[in-house]
C-alpha cells in the first residue's frame, strides 16, 4: 500500500466524523457537512421537495429525507448505485437525462450537489469535468426549481471556480460561500449557497 493510500486510512478511521456517522447511521461523513449548513441557513423544512444530484452513498439524502417529514419528497440521482433510503425516491442514471420534476411532482424548493466526477489526477482535468457537472446542474435549477428555490453545490478551488461563480451570480440573486467544519482543512472543497432564482 502507498505511502499516501496508508496515510488517507489512518486519518480516515481516526476521524471524529466518521466515527459519529457511524454511530448515528448516516452513510457517509459528508452528512454532518448538511447538517452544519442547515442548521445555519435553515434550509431544509418540513414539506420541502428536494433533488438530491450526486447522491451515492445516500448522506445528504438521509438528512433531507429526515428534514422535510412528513409530507416532503426527496428524489435523489446517481450514476452509482444508491442502496434504498426510506423516505427517497432513487434514480441510477445522470441527472441530465432523467425526467426528475415528474418525479417531485413539480418544482424543487431545494436542490443539493455533493457531485465530483470521476478523478483523474490531472488537476486541470479534474477541474474542467467538476465544473461541466456544475454547470449542468446550475442548467437544471434554471428550470426544476422554484423561484424562490436554493441550490447548494460542491466546488473546489482551482481554475474552473472564477467561471462556476459567475454562472452563479448571474442566475442566482445571492451567492454565499460556505465551508462546514466537516469538510477537512486542506481540502480545497468549498459549498456555495445560492438563493432566489433572478428573473431572466
Amino acid at each position: 500500500m502507498a505511502k499516501s493510500n496508508k496515510a488517507w486510512l489512518r486519518r480516515h478511521v481516526t476521524d471524529t466524523y466518521v466515527r459519529q456517522a457511524r454511530e448515528a447511521g448516516y452513510r457517509s461523513r459528508a452528512a454532518y457537512k448538511l447538517l452544519e449548513i442547515d442548521k445555519r441557513d435553515r434550509l431544509l423544512k418540513p414539506g420541502m421537495c428536494v433533488l438530491d444530484l450526486g447522491a451515492a452513498p445516500g448522506g445528504w439524502s438521509q438528512v433531507a429525507a429526515e428534514k422535510v417529514k412528513p409530507n416532503g419528497k426527496v428524489v435523489a440521482v446517481d450514476l452509482l448505485e444508491v442502496k434504498p433510503i426510506h423516505g427517497v425516491t432513487i434514480f441510477k442514471g445522470d441527472f441530465r437525462e432523467a425526467d426528475l420534476e415528474a418525479a417531485l411532482g413539480g418544482k424543487a424548493d431545494v436542490v443539493l450537489s455533493d457531485m465530483m466526477p470521476n478523478i483523474t489526477g490531472v488537476p486541470l482535468v479534474d477541474q474542467a469535468r467538476a465544473a461541466e457537472v456544475t454547470l449542468a446542474a446550475i442548467e437544471l435549477c434554471r428550470k426544476s426549481l422554484k423561484p424562490d428555490g436554493a441550490f447548494l453545490v460542491k466546488v473546489f478551488h482551482g481554475g474552473a471556480f472564477d467561471e462556476v461563480l459567475k454562472e452563479l451570480k448571474a442566475v442566482f440573486q445571492t451567492v454565499e460561500v460556505r465551508k462546514p467544519a466537516a469538510s477537512r482543512g486542506e481540502s480545497r472543497e468549498n459549498y456555495l449557497l445560492a438563493r432566489g432564482l433572478k428573473k431572466s
